[in-house]
């Protein structure tokens, strides 16, 4: 049986009805065409399962140049969290110093995520990826090494296989901001976190469903980190009879738009209401009244998992994992012992 012939940029230009210029533009991830037509090229060479040759190659050299992050959150709402901000400003910032370039795509759903990883591997179009937001039995986890792509996690657990993780201790961070509030005295505590599929939500929540052992009573609301949604989640809680004494909300913005609605109803913060987050900016410290938080340097994390995984892509066995610097709890005006 003869096999089967070879698709080449020529076909593929030929399919999407583009110049073969365009399509080595697309393929390599330079400018030159708009992203319509590079989304149309890159579908036409997945399908078809374009390989670049070993000329080409080795005319471009083994790697890329470039580390692809793909995020899977609503584009709207990540340009608020300055937590995205600044890890893409760390992430940069150490790709720079080794002439790195940084491929930042938006995704709506963990399929959309996987199958970027398969195109960027089928193009050659980056050297590893760096993945955020981790779940249980995570598939992407399962795929990477497959690819293979070399990959480094920003997450909660401490991964003993390939790819390693930058591992943030989550469940000590909520010990920390739960178990302070416990400790002044609040028995009526909400969490308003994102998606409930990720990890850290889970820790989270599993942290503050173990402090009924401490006559505390804890209820989480999963939302999609947004401000809206925060909002309804907090006009829910204090529209109750008996109300949080304090409610924790995972990102800065969902903290500051709950306490616009505290303020907006009459509840007094920190009187009536203490108001937590599990992520810090500027902002939380300039608001009135300020916010308490876990404060973590977001950009230096960046830097670290860049750095992380371009040791990863240069060696050709699996890394273990490395602890990153646990943040600090930083106690502002936004909480006291309750009222009642």
């Amino acid at each position: 049986m003869s096999q089967a012939k070879r698709i080449t940029i020529a076909d593929i230009a030929r399919l999407a009805g583009v110049s073969p210029g365009a399509v080595s533009f697309a393929l390599n991830g330079r400018p030159g065409v708009s992203e319509q037509t590079r989304q149309r090229i890159l579908a036409v060479a997945e399908e078809h399962q374009w390989q670049p040759s070993s000329a080409a190659r080795a005319l471009v050299g083994s790697r890329a140049g470039v580390v692809g992050f793909a995020v899977n959150r609503p584009a709207r709402t990540l340009g608020t969290e300055a937590f995205f901000t600044d890890l893409i400003a760390g992430v940069q910032s150490a790709l720079a110093q080794h002439g790195v370039a940084l491929q930042l795509v938006v995704v709506s759903s963990i399929e959309e995520e996987m199958a970027t990883y398969r195109r960027w591997r089928s193009a050659n179009q980056v050297d590893g990826v760096i993945v955020i937001d981790p779940r249980d039995d995570d598939p992407r986890l399962t795929l990477l090494p497959t690819l293979p792509l070399p990959a480094v996690v920003i997450g909660s657990s401490d991964s003993a296989g390939d790819p390693p993780a930058i591992w943030l201790d989550d469940e000590a961070a909520a010990h920390a901001l739960f178990d302070y509030l416990a400790a002044l005295g609040h028995r009526e505590i909400a969490y308003v976190s994102g998606p409930a599929e990720f990890q850290h939500t889970r820790i989270r929540a599993d942290v503050l469903s173990a402090l009924a052992a401490r006559g505390a009573a804890g209820e989480t609301l999963v939302t999609d980190f947004s401000p809206a949604a925060a909002t309804a989640a907090t006009r829910t809680l204090l529209s109750r009879a008996a109300r949080p004494t304090a409610i924790v909300y995972d990102n800065d913005v969902m903290a500051i738009a709950g306490l616009r609605v505290a303020q907006e109803m009459g509840v007094a913060v920190p009187q009536a209401l203490s108001v937590a987050s599990f992520d810090d900016s500027v902002v939380t410290g300039l608001v009135h009244p300020s916010i308490t938080c876990l404060t973590r340097d977001t950009f230096a994390l960046g830097e670290q998992a860049a750095a992380f995984l371009l040791e990863r892509i240069g060696s050709a066995e699996p890394l273990p994992s490395r602890r990153g610097t646990p943040p600090a709890l930083t106690i502002r005006e936004s909480t006291a012992a309750p009222s009642r």
